[in-house]
């Protein structure tokens, strides 16, 4: 295992009807493509937050995920704390036994850079398909300009802004 790694994020989730369409309009933003992620995200019963262990198709390290966020629609803060892990498989069957699985959630993951954000284009299984904003804060009215501005710029509908995480709709 790794070191523990302490990241406070501004984040904003929202459905959308087509990933395509979303892709264009990052491609006309010069928005750079990082990859295209399979994941698998096994969330576990937490007193507080949200508990998850990240799995990637065909790979044997993972990644321990906890983080404390507000439920609201607008940007968030998101308190996040991250820890890698060699061995997924004997990590994840500890921690059901110990806390208990909660749901599992697996999805296609696009990742695109833009300007200080990180923008995810998420074909979930049996949820359908969203885009998500992550950008580190650092001024925290000024980054929640700048998510509030790039979701016009992609034509995100306020409407379809949403609360919680993936684990919650299931």
């Amino acid at each position: 295992m790794s070191d523990t790694l302490e990241i406070l994020l501004l984040e904003l989730k929202a459905k959308i009807e087509s990933i395509e369409v979303v892709r264009r309009r990052l491609k006309d933003l010069n928005a750079q493509c990082v990859g295209i992620f399979q994941q698998i995200d096994t969330y576990f019963n937490s007193p507080k937050g949200r508990l998850k262990l990240r799995e990637f198709k065909g790979e044997e390290k993972a990644t321990l995920i906890y983080y404390e966020r507000e439920n609201v629609i607008e940007p968030k803060k998101s308190n996040v704390l991250i820890l890698e892990i060699n061995e997924s498989e004997s990590f994840r069957m500890f921690f059901e036994q110990v806390f208990g699985k909660k749901v599992v959630v697996k999805k296609t993951r696009e990742i695109y850079m833009y300007q200080g954000t990180q923008i995810h284009l998420d074909i979930v299984k049996g949820l359908g398909t969203f885009i998500e904003f992550e950008r580190k804060i650092e001024d925290f009215n000024e980054d929640q300009k700048i998510l509030g501005q790039l979701r016009i710029n992609l034509k995100i509908k306020e409407k379809n802004l949403l609360k919680g995480s993936y684990s919650d709709m299931f």
